[in-house]
């Protein structure tokens, strides 16, 4: 170990993140394994002696954008060694090793090793590839992002059992496993120790937490059970849930989440189709009328949630009919955002062999109406806001002389640059949506 040390002493590294938040958290734990072995981090414009790309599957954007981070890195320093790790090197690792200039190419579970493989930074001719049966992943590494942002993200679950047609995902993770419970509070007891005010739950189906948590396959506990014990942590100001499957999302949960100490109104429910017949299609677990409930019973017990969704647009079979039902359904329903995917392609999944092909240029017109209506939503949702007392969280980036936050419901705020606000909590009163969509307020008091 000393001599790994010795070695890389004063090596720079480099890292880039595509995808999820899941992506992020764990690009910050194998930043740590690189801290270990004596190399010091650098940001990706700055020359450093290896470039790290994080990469994502899920789009076919987040494929073609690899390229072009690739060259950014070349660019920067063309001796340096670039390695890609994530979904997109476990799916398809020979594809990426063909990119000029990469020189390392991991799996799902080798990328947790990186180091291990880094006995030579010199270039290669030719990218090399170390990447397991997808089956082989069926072991849990916990990770959590610190030192990034205000707010850290923990991961709490990985892999994937549901067969959803056009997802990819299970492809690249494999499984579904959890962390154990004992690991999560220690993760999220050292997360509180750093200062940081919120933690950001994240998995790849986070509902489905603890099956695996012990390397079988049965639940040990529950989400509820999960989150019930979180709320307990002390020092961890706000808890907020990300993504978590509708079917998955009990009412148990919803009721906890209302009462809770940390536990902030705020959910993003994927949807992915207003339409029962391409959920169907899709072989998504749920119809929409499961999703009208929870929906419902989020806006009984918090009237001021935010909810966010996740929808796809222009799915094989997907007629313009299917689609207004999407779009009415939304436009009747009170959520506050969507985040809207253009479906693409995906090799090896059922719908890439799927008859009715929606045209691109079809797709890209139903997508901008639902970015539209996504304004629309946020907007209406900001203006009920308006003239309510709420909890903002400052994020530590100096934007055009204005620092921004999140109220503990999701809407964002904007006030001139002070330094001192950075990673603060306070109590402010809402006034005013501003020109670029953003809520101005009053200080009500100090530091809560």
């Amino acid at each position: 170990m000393a001599e790994v040390v010795d070695r890389q002493m004063n090596k720079k590294v480099a890292f880039y993140t595509l995808g999820c938040k899941l992506n992020f958290s764990e690009t910050s734990t194998i930043a740590r394994s690189f801290k270990d072995e004596g190399f010091d981090r650098v940001d990706f414009s700055e020359k450093a002696d290896i470039y790290v790309i994080n990469t994502c599957s899920v789009t076919e954007n987040a494929d073609k954008r690899f390229k072009t981070i690739v060259k950014q890195a070349q660019k920067v320093n063309p001796e340096a060694f670039v390695a890609a790790i994530g979904c997109y090197a476990q799916l398809k690792p020979e594809e990426l090793a063909d990119v000029n200039g990469v020189d390392l190419v991991l799996g799902a579970t080798e990328k947790f090793k990186i180091t291990d493989y880094l006995n030579d930074l010199s270039k290669n001719d030719f990218g090399e590839v170390h990447s397991c049966e997808i089956e082989d992943a069926d072991f849990y590494v916990g990770s959590y992002s610190i030192g990034d942002r205000t707010r850290a993200f923990l991961k709490v679950q990985d892999g994937c059992d549901y067969k959803c047609t056009y997802c990819t995902i299970p492809l690249a993770r494999g499984i579904s496993r959890s962390d154990t419970m004992e690991n999560v509070l220690k993760n999220a007891h050292e997360i509180s120790e750093k200062g940081i005010k919120e933690i950001v739950l994240t998995g790849v189906n986070i509902g489905d937490y603890g099956k695996g948590e012990f390397g079988n396959k049965k639940h040990e506990h529950t989400f509820l059970d999960l989150v019930t014990e979180l709320d307990k942590v002390e020092g961890i100001e706000r808890l907020r849930i990300s993504s978590i499957e509708p079917n998955l999302l009990k009412n148990e949960t919803i009721d906890l989440v209302s009462q809770s100490r940390a536990f902030v109104p705020h959910f993003h429910v994927p949807l992915q189709s207003g339409s029962n017949d391409i959920l169907k299609k899709m072989k998504r677990r749920y119809m929409r009328e499961l999703y009208v409930d929870r929906v419902t019973k989020i806006k009984e017990v918090m009237p001021h949630a935010c909810i966010g969704v996740d929808i796809i647009v222009g799915f094989p079979g997907e007629t313009e009919e299917h689609f207004l039902e999407t779009y009415n359904f939304l436009n009747e329903l009170d959520i506050s955002y969507l985040h809207v995917f253009t479906y693409s392609e995906r090799d090896n999944t059922e719908a890439a062999a799927m008859d009715g092909v929606v045209p691109k240029n079809v797709r890209a017109k139903r997508s901008k109406m639902l970015r539209g209506l996504s304004v629309k939503k946020r907007r209406a949702f900001y203006e009920n806001q308006i003239h309510t007392e709420r909890t903002v969280l400052f994020e530590s980036e100096n934007k055009e002389g204005y620092i921004h936050g999140f109220t503990e419901n999701y809407v964002k705020v904007k006030t001139p640059w002070n330094p001192e606000l950075v990673n603060t909590l306070h109590q402010v009163k809402l006034s005013k949506i501003d020109e670029d969509g953003l809520v101005r307020f009053d200080f009500m008091n100090l530091p809560v």
